[in-house]
């Protein structure tokens, strides 16, 4: 990998292939934030590496080697995040940001360090699988908490999303992973739930959060 900039493109490549069906150029230009021609830039040079599949007017397909690639780079974002919450006290809704910058480091050794000196983790501290050393992926078997019915009982596994903002959120519920909730009551208005969860005999929850957060049965 030759710059920071190919890492963050190769990442937001990848995720965006976890969302849509299809990934265009317009699509990779709003997730980094950057101009059409700067991406259609970057995109031949990615296509020239072997990591993209690009041809003009067609979707952007990932290749094989670029997903793997991509897992790395994920890789290391989640073990330091882990290391960060585990080993330094820093909170779920703080490591983020410090992550994306160590993520560049060209240290192998160093990242399987970490993941020593953590215990081998398979999740970060947002649920999130951690890729093993060849880009390999842990299936996870959730649904979103949007799609439960009343009267189930599921526990938090995952986050969907994990920007500041919504951490603080869960944080200011005193919401954290592997609670158990109790769907008390689904509003049929706005799809809004009503959940019970440890401390919180009822606590309404928008249908915005509950399709981001992921749950087992």
């Amino acid at each position: 990998m030759a710059s920071q900039t190919i890492e963050n493109y190769l990442k937001a490549l990848y995720n965006l292939s976890n969302d849509v069906d299809e990934i265009n150029v317009t699509d990779l230009a709003k997730s980094m934030d950057v101009s059409l021609p700067s991406v259609n830039s970057m995109v031949k040079k990615l296509a020239k590496m072997g990591l993209i599949l690009y041809e003009k007017y067609k979707p952007l397909q990932i290749t094989d080697l670029g997903k793997k690639e991509a897992a790395l780079i994920i890789r290391k974002h989640r073990l330091t995040e882990m290391y960060l919450v585990e080993k330094m006290g820093f909170g779920w809704d703080e490591v983020h940001h410090i992550a994306e910058h160590i993520e560049h480091l060209k240290s192998p050794e160093f990242f399987n360090r970490v993941d020593e000196l953590l215990g081998f983790p398979t999740h970060d501290p947002h649920g999130s699988p951690i890729p093993d050393k060849n880009g390999h992926f842990e299936s996870m078997d959730l649904r979103k908490l949007s799609e439960c019915k009343v009267g189930e009982k599921v526990v938090v596994k995952a986050l969907g999303h994990t920007s500041e903002e919504f951490l603080k959120f869960l944080n200011s519920k005193e919401f954290t992973l592997n609670l158990q909730l109790k769907i008390l009551a689904i509003e049929s208005f706005d799809n809004s739930m009503t959940l019970s969860y440890d401390g919180h005999p009822e606590e309404v929850f928008s249908e915005k959060v509950c399709e981001k957060l992921l749950v087992q049965v």
